[in-house]
């Protein structure tokens, strides 16, 4: 049988977090991608806690017609990379959720460096 996209992704993201691991003094920096929206977020695993998190539905003003994709997800990153900063986060280990390293998922991670994110 073959497996799906979804199935796939789950797979990766399964060897990439057994290597990522996120600490409190180090959260692991996720992504998610869903076909409308791009999700962020910093958890702890050592208690398992989500930290924080940012979407593009947080955004404020109106989405860009031309490579809004991307552009989007670099502001997202970016607003998260402050936001995060402001609460104290500095360092993180980002963590692709099983997705390639190439279009939003690099747009947002830049963003986040932009931002002053460490990783």
């Amino acid at each position: 049988m073959t497996k799906t996209k979804t199935a796939k992704r789950k797979i990766r993201h399964k060897r990439v977090r057994a290597k990522v691991k996120g600490t409190l003094q180090r959260p692991r920096l996720f992504v998610y991608k869903s076909n409308k929206h791009i999700y962020c977020g910093l958890a702890d695993d050592t208690k398992g806690h989500v930290l924080m998190s940012f979407s593009d539905k947080k955004l404020s003003g109106k989405k860009e017609k031309i490579n809004a994709d991307t552009n989007i997800a670099k502001k997202v990153g970016k607003e998260f990379g402050k936001l995060a900063i402001k609460e104290g986060y500095r360092k993180v280990i980002f963590d692709r959720g099983g997705y390639k390293y190439h279009g939003k998922v690099k747009a947002l991670a830049e963003g986040a460096r932009e931002a002053g994110l460490k990783f």
